[in-house]
């Protein structure tokens, strides 16, 4: 029997799991839950407000693949916090590839809260993080 995900759960790793990711996504109400957190791999969901942003950062050991769910984001990296020149517009499905040591920020860019799930390798964040605003993030 699969084990669906449910967002109100904590952390599923690092046992087998399977979720429905545009759907898990879309009821996450926080600004960043960890999913699943294995050894190697961690997925976490995103709830980015309106006119805000994750806020500039870099991950000097861990690359991460991040996709749109629902909204639409401006992605912005680059090699240093002040030089964040590569800008991309994304929609629903779409995703970017950050390579670890690059600076990024994700903006939402309409008027309803942007939806992300996001995928580190190796995990970034301790397993079981919610943060359940931007302040509690920083």
């Amino acid at each position: 029997m699969k084990e669906q995900a449910n967002v109100t759960k904590t952390d599923r790793g690092p046992f087998p799991f399977v979720a429905d990711i545009p759907k898990v996504t879309a009821e996450n109400k926080s600004f960043r839950t960890a999913l699943w957190t294995g050894c190697y791999l961690q997925m976490t969901l995103m709830c980015i407000p309106p006119c805000d942003d994750i806020g500039p950062e870099v991950h000097k050991e861990t690359d991460q693949y991040i996709r749109v769910e629902q909204g639409k984001a401006i992605v912005c990296m680059g090699s240093c916090r002040c030089q964040m020149n590569h800008k991309h517009t994304l929609c629903e499905g779409e995703a970017v590839f950050v390579p670890a040591g690059t600076w990024h920020n994700v903006i939402n860019a309409c008027n309803t809260p942007l939806k992300l799930s996001s995928v580190y390798a190796p995990p970034h964040h301790p397993a079981g993080t919610i943060h359940r605003t931007k302040q509690d993030a920083d």
